[in-house]
């Protein structure tokens, strides 16, 4: 998990040069090009709501990419793509990500109570703090699964989406040869249309956007930064502060310590 959050302080740095692209919704658009892909309905872990609006050119990757796997034997599922602003921070300063960085770290620590620094750079990694760690605020993100065409079971990746543990890495130790085998045949499939894999979440992949040209490492400006939507068009208008946060230290600290008396000990 540091090795996440350096990655993310390289993003921070990371030069954004936004096109202006729109926003298209993929689901409509599989319906209209006749490719099966899967949405789930209803909110996400009950809580949040989803969006199936990306970047027009991530849209026309998703329905190659999911075209592709259904060759394969696959269906693309798509748990989440755009989330405006308002929404990604709802995520960052709910307990629910608050708790589950806050049981990555106890479990870091052998069950001692943390520091809330340390929490918060877990906080960092399971959830934007900023809108320049958040591309799914660029509309450039997808999370994604995959289900057996034949059944429509889905494939077993090693750990539930959107769990925040030690298997949640792409390449984590902790998963069977066949769940990292279908991790590997999902980062093919995505990799085949230039949607790379975010490396400590297992289902997200982008393109476009900061983390996808680090990853890509050909020094170019990302496209792709934060942006509002408009709901009538899908054109986008840039978030005006890109690093302003969603969420900061001091905020957290009161709400850590609530967590911490009803269980043991006191933050540092």
């Amino acid at each position: 998990m540091e090795a996440a959050y350096e990655f993310m302080q390289r993003l921070l740095a990371h030069p954004v040069r936004e096109c202006g692209e729109p926003l298209a919704c993929l689901k409509a658009r599989s319906r209209e090009a006749g490719v099966e892909i899967a949405f789930p309905t209803g909110k996400k872990l009950g809580r949040f709501s989803r969006s199936f609006h990306f970047r027009r050119t991530v849209v026309e990757k998703l329905l190659a990419a999911g075209e592709g796997l259904l060759r394969g034997g696959y269906v693309l599922w798509i748990e989440d793509g755009y989330r405006s602003p308002r929404r990604q921070a709802q995520g960052a300063r709910s307990d629910y990500c608050l708790r589950s960085a806050l049981e990555k770290v106890r479990w870091e620590l052998n069950g001692q109570a943390p520091g809330a620094e340390l929490v918060f750079r877990r906080l960092a990694v399971w959830t934007a703090t900023t809108p320049k760690f958040a591309n799914h605020t660029a509309g450039s993100a997808a999370d994604v699964w995959l289900l057996s065409r034949r059944d429509g079971s889905p494939v077993d990746f090693g750990a539930p989406y959107p769990e925040f543990s030690e298997r949640t890495p792409m390449d984590s130790p902790f998963i069977s040869g066949q769940a990292r085998r279908m991790r590997r045949l999902l980062c093919d499939a995505l990799a085949e249309h230039d949607l790379l894999p975010y490396p400590y979440e297992f289902w997200h992949f982008s393109h476009g956007d900061a983390d996808y040209e680090l990853l890509a490492g050909r020094g170019r400006e990302a496209r792709f930064g934060p942006v509002r939507r408009s709901p009538d068009d899908g054109q986008v208008t840039p978030v005006a502060d890109p690093l302003a946060p969603f969420v900061t230290l001091e905020d957290i600290r009161p709400r850590l310590r609530r967590l911490l008396r009803a269980g043991e000990g006191e933050p540092s």
